[in-house]
């Protein structure tokens, strides 16, 4: 039942397997979820702002494509928070061993890439 859409929309089906675990684990993993969510709604802030208040930039439509990159970005982390949060949920109530992820790596290094490619902008724009 986990691992699919409708357990993100269905709280009863989350409760349907295994056994309840300790209430402290579940809302710490309500409360990573949270976490997960604020960046996501930090990404689309940023990508927001990027598009409304970025001067152009010196490459064409690089404002643009920052934007909508950290929007994506954004909508992605979202997605990624509830379905971490309903296989964690699952981990926990049937006692396996909590999924591992890569993308907290993945985002971190994507972001980093995106903050060397704006300061490599900033640079250019300035020397030129």
């Amino acid at each position: 039942m986990f691992g699919g859409l409708s357990n993100w929309f269905d709280p009863d089906g989350a409760h349907s397997e295994g056994t309840t675990p300790d209430y402290r684990f579940s809302l710490a993993n309500e409360r990573t979820f949270l976490a997960w969510i604020r960046t996501g709604l930090a990404l689309i802030a940023g990508g927001l702002a990027c598009a409304q208040f970025l001067p152009p930039l010196p490459i064409a439509r690089l404002r643009e494509i920052i934007a909508i990159a950290l929007l994506v970005l954004g909508g992605v982390v979202a997605l990624r928070a509830v379905d971490h949060w309903a296989r964690a949920e699952r981990a926990m109530r049937l006692g396996i061993d909590l999924p591992r992820s890569r993308f907290p790596a993945i985002l971190a290094i994507v972001v980093a890439i995106g903050a060397l490619l704006l300061v490599a902008s900033v640079l250019y724009r300035t020397v030129k």
